[in-house]
């Protein structure tokens, strides 16, 4: 009985694993294919790969995404830092300082992500222009920290809930300030409920489209998902195995990244307690 269940776990788990990369091998065997030969056979037949390079090549110049890498790294680097070191100071206020009505302090921050971002692109689309942060990498880098706090927050109060108040204590009694507290003491303790966050973040930032097609305008500034999304309404000779190839070049960097940090990002789902 529990070798037969087994099986059906394994099974069931196998059929999931293919069916999550139906879409990758798609992807993949449709990027390979020559811009001619596309559309006279299926899209589930794999080629020989020898429109990769040629297709991967007209994304990235047609389609102006080595701006966009260098912009979006920029994004995907400094503001889920700065979102990851602020939530992680909330945190560490609310339950090492015991702030008075943390809960409530922690409500607060987190009733940002009541209303969806939609409904905040009209407002904030003028006040961007009013105080001259449209189509700037300040304001993005502003804007997406901003987005990433409530959750960086969230989560970093319920990891520091779980270390013994005696910690902080006992660095008192030694005559430690609540700054070297913090900054030697809880920070290297959270260190992967922070990988684990600030990969999380970084995803979101490297994939976000909404308001990087909303608060930017120049390819110098513009992330890399509207350049991609340009890439499709710009040039209408575009075709499907070029599109394919720009979205392989889009996808890479996120995949290396959670292949690198898979450690962190496992023992930091478990800590942090998501």
């Amino acid at each position: 009985m529990y070798g037969s269940r087994q099986l059906v776990r394994k099974s069931v788990l196998i059929l999931l694993g293919l069916a999550w990369l139906a879409p990758v091998y798609l992807m993949i065997v449709n990027a390979a294919k020559p811009q001619d030969s596309y559309l006279s056979s299926s899209a589930w037949a794999p080629s020989d790969f020898t429109g990769l390079w040629d297709n991967l090549q007209l994304a990235w110049t047609k389609g102006h995404l080595g701006g966009g890498v260098a912009s979006t790294t920029l994004y995907a680097l400094v503001s889920p830092a700065l979102a990851v070191l602020i939530g992680a100071a909330a945190g560490f206020a609310i339950v090492a300082l015991r702030l008075p009505r943390g809960f409530l302090w922690l409500a607060v921050i987190f009733s940002s992500t009541v209303f969806p971002i939609q409904m905040l692109l009209m407002p904030l689309f003028t006040q961007y222009v009013k105080f001259d942060l449209y189509d700037s990498r300040f304001g993005l880098v502003l804007i997406y920290t901003a987005i990433s706090v409530a959750f960086t927050s969230f989560v970093m109060r319920n990891f520091f809930a779980g270390i013994a108040p005696q910690t902080f204590e006992a660095a008192v009694m030694d005559g430690a300030s609540t700054w070297r507290i913090f900054w030697r003491i809880y920070l290297p303790m959270s260190v992967p409920a922070l990988a684990a966050l600030f990969i999380l973040q970084a995803t979101l930032v490297w994939n976000d489209l909404l308001l990087g097609l909303t608060l930017t305008r120049s390819e110098g500034v513009r992330p890399l998902m509207p350049s991609l999304a340009a890439l499709e309404g710009n040039y209408g000779g575009t075709t499907i195995p070029v599109l394919l190839a720009g979205g392989l070049i889009v996808s890479l960097p996120t995949v290396a990244l959670f292949l690198a940090a898979q450690r962190f990002f496992s023992r930091g789902l478990a800590l942090g307690q998501f």
